[in-house]
């Protein structure tokens, strides 16, 4: 039997609530953090989520700007594998933590806070919690209501969003 969503994307039925969550989803793009470890942030912060509409999208989204497959397949097994810099496995990390909140006394160690800071500024510290902060607000939407992986493709709008995102993707 298909998966069915409880009710539709609420992302299209709430006025404004598209352009919101848009807007909120470009604001780390100011913090100079390089778009190809936004994008794992992402496809990591939905992988821990569970959020299938999420880990589609931002799989399909990282091909165009030139991901690997061997670093998407293997974003979940980050520390075990070559494929990541150091930058990237202390993003990683720090979208885990962040992700994760309720899962430890400490939720963001200092070891993970401070390996962070050691590769990014606090502008780009900024962007990454916000990029953390805006895929976790998706991934709980999304979860919730059970939205179907690829569904989001088929309306005008999301249809309109992908290929303006593909393409701002591809152009960095």
């Amino acid at each position: 039997m298909q998966p069915q969503p409880r009710m539709k994307n609420l992302a299209m039925l709430i006025p404004g609530a598209m352009q919101t969550l848009q807007a909120l989803g470009k604001l780390p793009e100011q913090g100079n953090v390089p778009q190809k470890t936004l994008g794992l942030v992402h496809l990591r912060a939905s992988q821990i989520n569970g959020c299938s509409v999420c880990v589609d999208l931002h799989s399909r989204f990282m091909k165009p700007a030139d991901e690997t497959n061997e670093r998407l397949m293997t974003v979940a097994a980050w520390r075990e594998t070559p494929y990541f810099t150091d930058a990237e496995r202390a993003a990683l990390a720090l979208t885990e933590c962040v992700t994760r909140l309720s899962d430890r006394p400490d939720p963001v160690p200092d070891d993970v806070w401070d390996e962070a800071a050691r590769h990014y500024d606090e502008k780009a510290l900024a962007a990454l919690l916000l990029a953390i902060a805006a895929v976790n607000v998706w991934n709980r939407l999304n979860v919730s209501t059970r939205q179907i992986a690829g569904e989001w493709a088929k309306s005008a709008d999301a249809k309109k969003y992908a290929e303006e995102a593909g393409k701002a993707a591809a152009s960095r």
